[in-house]
């Protein structure tokens, strides 16, 4: 069965080929009158695009959150500059992994870290805004992406100085 239907299709291959290649009058493919460019299209003398209007400033409501999370973030601050002199007591006085210094100087530090974490929730509330507001913006900067990015990088440097600290702590407690 197979071989009839390879000998039916042998024979039949060059009458469609033949039926493919017939003779006809087909349209020029060179360029027509129509595609052609005329004219001239020159800008009127002293006629200028209008300046884009000013994009807003930021919102009320905006630069309310935004001083709530700065503040929120400051308090942090505060708490981790009132526990950190005595976690650099702890983990100086601390002895050998298992020992009561050492695990004193662990909660020093978990304190440390704990009383950081509020500000971390600051900037990753901040990081949010900056990027929505950085994509509504098209990515140019606003008034409301410079107040965002204001405050995140306020927030970001007290962050960056407390995981300093707890970073230098953590690598001089015993391990």
């Amino acid at each position: 069965m197979i071989r009839a239907k390879a000998r039916l299709l042998t024979a039949l291959l060059p009458m469609m080929a033949a039926a493919c290649s017939t003779a006809g009058n087909y349209p020029s493919l060179a360029e027509r009158d129509v595609e052609r460019v005329s004219g001239s299209a020159e800008p009127v003398p002293g006629d200028t695009a209008p300046e884009a209007p000013a994009p807003p400033p930021a919102s009320a409501e905006l630069v309310t959150r935004l001083n709530g999370l700065v503040a929120l973030a400051r308090e942090a601050d505060r708490q981790f500059q009132a526990n950190r002199p005595a976690a650099e007591r702890a983990v100086a006085a601390a002895g050998s992994r298992a020992t009561d210094s050492w695990s004193s100087a662990s909660v020093a530090l978990a304190l440390l870290e704990t009383s950081r974490s509020s500000a971390m929730v600051a900037l990753a509330d901040l990081d949010n805004l900056y990027v929505n507001a950085r994509n509504d913006a098209a990515l140019e900067r606003t008034p409301t992406t410079e107040a965002i990015a204001s405050a995140r990088d306020e927030v970001n440097g007290w962050v960056d100085a407390q995981d300093t600290v707890i970073a230098r702590l953590s690598a001089r407690l015993p391990g």
